[in-house]
């Protein structure tokens, strides 16, 4: 666990000082995006944040490359150089796609495209969907193996990007959700493999969650810099690739049936820990598949963007995906933890996870209740009342619904100023 921690230090401490140095050097040669009509934020702002979070991790891998000859578990990590090779390849590949997109709109197939031979690279260097701790099923066949790892990392890569849309929201949810997973896979390894424990999935979600830690100064709001398309597909594929090297580094028979339903948290906790990001993912996708778009065209109706139409604040909205985010993903390590390590049993999980879904949804919704109380109000109110018209005027809700309504046209992005690429953080922080 020592181990960890200090490369999860080193992790943040490097990001930090690469997020000044590029904070300063982007602002000295102006290599930032000008204001656009479909903007929120007020003035420029930097989006190469990707590539300090690309350098803390590349430095906090080199340090444990360094030091695997004197610590027996880093060499068990080590001894097969060729994975770690492949996902810094694939990392330093996904950095430079998203840096040419921050910098010239790259169209959405060369970034697609991108994105499969990155996820390429790592499957064909073995970090592959092998096996789940279930009565030890495996996948059929390697063929197999390689299209569902890469499918999967795209889709996490897609679903990390398409959240990123507010100040500190990608770089949170991941702290966050990393945290949990990092806790779950070094308790699971320990447990199942007493002897090699330190392991690949946990090294890699110990490194992002310190690249997040040490980035999310920066990129708190009011953000004097953003991640970009660079950071966040960075952040999705090394989520998609630490929740996938776990399925071979747990050996399927050494999960017994007193564990059995422990036992599913390989295929639960991925899930759990992108919960939001998957909901948005999936919502966006329809949507505008349904409207006869591209899935990646651009639109202002992600869940962060409903939110603040809400009348949430941009602190509240991010706070409130910080909430759901944990509730999930801590429910579901609870699952795990409280019958193996406590003796409990497992309805205590659940009890848990209600309650916090519960006091998630109400602190959601609460902008609803005081918008309603105020229309009924309104109405109420003499027609005379000078705050009547204010009050009862169109809140951007019903504005939002307006805009899925056929005949109805959107009033808050001009249908001349509809963008051709996703949104990210950059573009609505």
């Amino acid at each position: 666990m020592t181990l960890f921690i200090l490369l999860a230090l080193i992790s943040a401490v490097v990001t930090f000082g690469f997020s000044i140095v590029v904070l300063k050097l982007s602002h000295r040669y102006r290599l930032y995006p000008a204001i656009r009509s479909r903007d929120v934020h007020t003035r420029p702002t930097p989006r190469l944040g990707g590539i300090a979070i690309f350098l803390g991790i590349l430095a906090a891998f080199g340090v444990a490359y360094l030091i695997a000859s004197q610590f027996a578990p880093l060499r068990l990590i080590f001894a097969n150089p060729q994975q770690i090779l492949a996902i810094l390849g694939a990392a330093l590949l996904i950095v430079l796609l998203g840096v040419a997109d921050d910098i010239w709109d790259l169209d959405w197939m060369t970034k697609l495209a991108g994105q499969f031979i990155a996820a390429g690279l790592v499957a064909w260097q073995g970090v592959q969907v092998l096996s789940l701790p279930i009565g030890g099923l495996t996948v059929g066949s390697a063929w197999m193996s390689i299209m569902i790892t890469v499918v999967t990392i795209v889709i996490v890569m897609n679903m990390i990007n398409f959240i990123d849309g507010l100040d500190g929201l990608v770089a949170g949810v991941a702290l966050i959700a990393n945290g949990v997973f990092f806790l779950y896979s070094y308790l699971l390894v320990r447990d199942t493999s007493p002897t090699n424990y330190f392991n690949l999935a946990s090294l890699i979600a110990a490194i992002l969650v310190g690249a997040c830690v040490g980035f999310l100064p920066l990129n708190w709001r009011p953000a004097k810099l953003f991640m970009g398309d660079a950071g966040a597909l960075l952040v999705g594929l090394l989520m998609a690739t630490s929740a996938i090297a776990i399925t071979g580094q747990v050996d399927p028979t050494a999960v017994n049936r007193s564990q059995l339903f422990p036992a599913f948290i390989p295929i639960l906790l991925p899930f759990a820990i992108l919960i939001i990001p998957l909901l948005d993912f999936g919502l966006a996708v329809f949507r505008r598949v349904r409207a006869g778009k591209s899935p990646f065209s651009a639109d202002r109706k992600h869940l962060h963007h409903r939110l603040l139409d809400m009348g949430h604040s941009h602190l509240h909205a991010v706070l409130i995906f910080y909430g759901w985010t944990a509730a999930a993903s801590v429910g579901c390590l609870l699952y795990f933890v409280l019958p193996v390590y406590f003796g409990l049993p497992t309805w205590y999980a659940t009890v848990f996870i209600v309650i916090a879904l519960l006091a998630c949804t109400v602190v959601t919704l609460a902008p609803l209740s005081r918008r309603k109380a105020e229309e009924v109000a309104s109405q109420q109110s003499p027609s005379d009342d000078p705050q009547t018209g204010e009050i009862a005027a169109l809140d951007p809700l019903d504005e939002a619904a307006t805009e899925d309504t056929p005949g109805h046209a959107s009033t808050s992005i001009p249908n001349d100023a509809t963008p051709a690429r996703p949104i990210t953080a950059e573009e609505h922080a």
